[in-house]
C-alpha cells in the first residue's frame, strides 16, 4: 500500500469561510492581553513554512530557575508581588522589603542583569521595573 501526501495551501479567505476565524489578526491582541493578564511572557511571531509561526512560551521563572539564578528571598518575593501587581518601583522595594534605596537600587539591577527584570522609564521617580518580555 503506498501513501501520498497531500498538501492543502489555505488562504485568509478560506480560513474565514471555515468559522473558525472572525477575520485575519483579530485574535492577535486578545491572545497578548490574555498572555499578559496571565503573567506569561509574549510569543514569537516568526515566518516560516511560507507562512507564519506562533511559538508560546511557558513561565520560565520556575521556582527551580529561580534558585539557579541565585536570587534572596525579597528579589524572589518582589518578582511574585510584579507578577501580580505588574510592576515594581524602587521607593515600593524599599517599603516593602525595608530596605534602603541604594540596596533597593542594587537589588533591582541585580534582576535586571539577570534577565528577569526589564527597566522601564529614564530617571528618578519615572523609573519602575517589570518581567522581561511580558506585555
Amino acid at each position: 500500500m503506498s501513501y501520498r501526501k497531500m498538501t492543502y495551501r489555505w488562504s485568509a479567505t478560506n480560513v474565514i469561510g471555515t468559522g473558525y476565524v472572525e477575520k485575519p489578526g483579530s485574535g492577535t491582541l486578545r491572545i497578548l492581553a490574555a498572555l499578559e493578564k496571565a503573567g506569561l511572557p509574549r510569543p514569537e511571531f516568526k515566518e516560516a513554512f511560507a507562512g507564519f509561526q506562533v511559538v508560546f512560551y511557558r513561565d520560565w521563572l520556575t521556582e527551580e530557575r529561580l534558585g539557579e539564578l541565585g536570587l534572596n528571598e525579597r528579589q524572589v518575593k518582589s518578582l511574585l508581588y510584579v507578577r501580580k501587581k505588574g510592576s515594581i518601583t524602587n521607593r515600593e522595594y524599599q517599603e516593602l522589603f525595608s530596605v534602603s534605596k541604594a540596596t533597593a537600587s542594587r537589588e533591582l539591577k541585580e534582576l535586571v542583569d539577570k534577565g528577569v527584570f526589564e527597566r522601564i522609564g529614564v530617571k528618578g521617580r519615572g523609573v519602575s521595573y517589570r518581567i522581561k518580555g511580558s506585555c
